[in-house]
């Protein structure tokens, strides 16, 4: 097995692609050549092209790596790949179809890209931490091996910030990656690498996390859409073998996430099917079967609206895309509610807070905690200065207390609900902000109609479905005057993931095209 470095693909690529001799029997069939730039149709296509026999696993894989070796040095998304392995799992495809003429899974012979946080067996595994920078699972990540089995090619991991810990992504190991729309601004983060490589086709789907926003920050920052799954007690995705928590820990944030991410809610369809899945151990016993949407037609949604809310203001640009969308879905004959409110932002931000610093613990060592712990003792109880180290070093009995003040949350969420079917806010306070990752965090910043805000805002209100476990899906929505994308959330009941593609599906019939980054041109 080989494992290189983006900078080092190796030089055979296009010849490879030029010289290779397919399987037989999985050769595209006379008469019917594939379309030159499959690989940059969406998955869907692709994968039914695959299934035809219009082209076949391999020859779309050395695709995918010609596409890569043009456009991924300047961009910086996949940072590990492993051809040869790819090659062979895409000649296996190629060799189960000829043979039996039935496909592996839903992802048969599919090339894709995960995110540098999920575990891949035999694949060095980074999570853009230089501790880790030789780390070589002996285990796929559950997700990933949900991936294996229906069929995908995994040839190569993506960008994220050190051990997925900034809502930029950049690191020592690989450095930054860029926005596919524009160079100076930021692709997000922490799974900015996932959804530049989507939007620039360098991967036909992603699996993103979520902890903090981690996944629809970058998807709406890179114009592609991307769905934070339900969690409850337990995952909808499985996520045993996601970083941070460190290598071969069992458990995950208890907010935790992963999802998947595409160019089209389609492709989300597609990939939410496979990903959503019990865990493992507990695969014999239990089922997992989301519920399929109630409704057929927009029109038939009660749509709640939250375009904007003084905790945290949108910028001119964002509101008026609300405004836009929100006359879409009035037009469309769907019922709006643009007044009630499902929970107080204030609130829930703060509570998300203390939840978030409170996991984020668990894996620290015994001294540096311990230290958290002395801090935290010198600062009085209540002062704001105090709230991370504070919640970083809570007692259990005071999570437990946190932990009932998210299930009364949880609880006003599902009342909401029960008279509203889907809600729609902004995805961030702005487009894609400029690129800060050589600027330390404390002195980070946004603009938002020329007035600077924390850096934090950002994820605002993405993190309001975080505490709840709510299902989250961002799309693009239309453009910035200089072409950046823009994008809104929707935000459903509690395993409502497919009601949210169905919705998505059908606002992407009524609103703009979404932006076309310049590397599917190339």
């Amino acid at each position: 097995m080989i494992i290189r470095r983006t900078l080092l693909v190796a030089s055979t690529v296009v010849a490879a692609a030029a010289a290779m001799t397919s399987v037989a029997g999985a050769r595209p069939r006379p008469g019917k050549p594939p379309h030159p730039a499959l690989h940059l149709a969406p998955a869907h296509e692709q994968l039914a092209a695959l299934q035809r026999g219009d082209i076949s696993s391999r020859d779309l894989l050395e695709r995918y790596l010609a596409h890569h070796d043009k456009v991924n040095p300047g961009l910086r998304a996949v940072v590990t790949l492993d051809a040869d392995a790819a090659r062979a799992a895409a000649d296996r495809a190629d060799r189960h179809l000829a043979r039996t003429g039935k496909t592996l899974g839903a992802l048969h012979g599919l090339p894709m890209t995960v995110k540098d946080a999920l575990e891949t067996k035999g694949l060095r595994t980074t999570c853009g931490s230089p501790d880790l920078a030789d780390h070589v699972p002996a285990r796929d990540a559950d997700a990933v091996e949900l991936l294996r089995a229906a069929g995908a090619v995994v040839f190569g991991k993506t960008n994220v910030p050190v051990l997925c810990q900034d809502i930029q992504t950049s690191n020592p190991l690989f450095g930054t990656t860029a926005n596919p729309f524009a160079a100076d601004r930021t692709a997000g983060g922490s799974s900015g690498g996932p959804a530049a490589a989507v939007a620039a086709g360098l991967s036909a789907l992603e699996v993103g996390s979520d902890l903090a926003g981690s996944l629809r920050l970058p998807a709406a920052y890179c114009g592609v859409y991307a769905l934070r799954t339900s969690r409850g007690a337990s995952p909808v995705v499985p996520t045993r073998g996601h970083i941070p928590r460190p290598p071969d820990w069992a458990s995950s944030s208890d907010m935790l996430t992963l999802g998947p991410v595409a160019r089209t809610p389609e492709d989300l369809d597609v990939l939410l099917g496979v990903l959503a899945a019990p865990a493992p151990a507990d695969g014999p016993a239990w089922k997992l079967s989301l519920p399929a949407p109630t409704k057929s037609r927009l029109s038939q949604y009660r749509v709640g609206v939250w375009a904007d809310d003084p905790y945290c203001r949108v910028d001119t640009a964002t509101r008026a895309l609300l405004d836009r969308v929100t006359a879409l879905v009035r037009d469309s004959g769907a019922r709006i509610d643009g007044t009630a409110r499902p929970v107080g932002f204030a609130e829930s931000d703060l509570l998300f807070q203390r939840l978030l610093y409170a996991t984020s613990a668990a894996s620290a060592t015994d001294a540096a905690y311990a230290a958290e712990v002395e801090a935290a003792d010198q600062i009085p109880a209540g002062d704001p200065s105090g709230l991370y180290l504070h919640s970083r070093t809570m007692r259990h009995r005071d999570w437990s207390v946190a932990d009932e003040a998210r299930q009364r949350l949880r609880g006003k969420w599902a009342e909401y609900f029960t008279r509203h079917d889907v809600l729609i806010t902004p995805a961030a306070p702005t487009a894609a902000v400029p690129d800060q990752s050589a600027v330390p965090v404390p002195q980070r910043f946004i603009t938002v109609d020329g007035v600077q805000r924390p850096y934090f805002d950002q994820t605002a209100w993405v993190n309001l479905a975080g505490p709840v476990g709510l299902p989250a899906l961002v799309l693009p929505a239309g453009t910035t005057e200089d072409g950046r994308p823009m994008s809104v959330q929707l935000i459903g009941p509690y395993l409502a993931d497919r009601t949210l593609i169905a919705v998505a599906k059908h606002l992407a019939r009524l609103l703009p095209a979404p932006s076309r980054a310049s590397a599917l041109d190339v």
